[in-house]
């Protein structure tokens, strides 16, 4: 049996090329989903130059990857009445034991929010001089305030250090640029 060695290549070229170019096309896709994921898919489809089944296709392949996995309104807190705030969370060097661990990942807290009328908007495990950054809006400082004072219940001797910051105003969110970024002027 003789193998055409050249042959072998080429075609583990075009594959390579395939999948590279897989990967442009969900990327296309992707950045026109960052602009706006309310958009029609003829729009989208348009605006990356592929047709709507090609662009239906793509997002429903990222969204069973796991890739896409939610899709969210961009508001302005503070027109219905909320503020935004960021609690970022260092934890202390104890071990965590498996209860913890347990409510941790439960989601716990979440929980532990809607008591103090705070709603998470993200949390995240983060490697620097933080562990955790929890982002959530409420009415005001002091239901901020309890909701943090809170977690330190929640996870007694773990919490080391906790800031809250209180957002001023987005520049930009979720990727969009914010229509008030005029205010800043205001704040400078």
């Amino acid at each position: 049996m003789v193998i055409n060695i050249a042959k072998l290549g080429s075609e583990h070229g075009m594959a390579k090329h395939a999948i590279q170019q897989k990967k442009e096309d969900e990327r296309k896709v992707l950045a026109e989903l960052r602009k706006n994921s309310n958009q029609q898919m003829d729009t989208i489809a348009a605006h990356c130059g592929f047709s709507r089944q090609k662009v239906c296709r793509i997002i429903k392949e990222l969204e069973e990857k796991q890739v896409i996995w939610g899709y969210t309104a961009v508001f302005d807190e503070t027109q219905i009445g909320l503020q935004h705030f960021t609690l970022m969370i260092k934890r202390t060097a104890k071990e965590v034991e498996d209860a913890t661990a347990e409510r941790i990942i439960s989601r716990q807290f979440l929980e532990r929010g809607k008591e103090y009328e705070a709603t998470i908007e993200s949390s995240a495990y983060v490697h620097g001089e933080y562990d955790w950054i929890v982002t959530f809006t409420a009415q005001d400082i002091s239901h901020a305030k309890r909701f943090s004072d809170s977690l330190v219940r929640l996870y007694p001797g773990l919490i080391e250090k906790i800031a809250i910051l209180q957002t001023l105003l987005f520049i930009r969110k979720n990727y969009i640029v914010s229509p008030n970024i005029g205010r800043l002027k205001e704040l400078l």
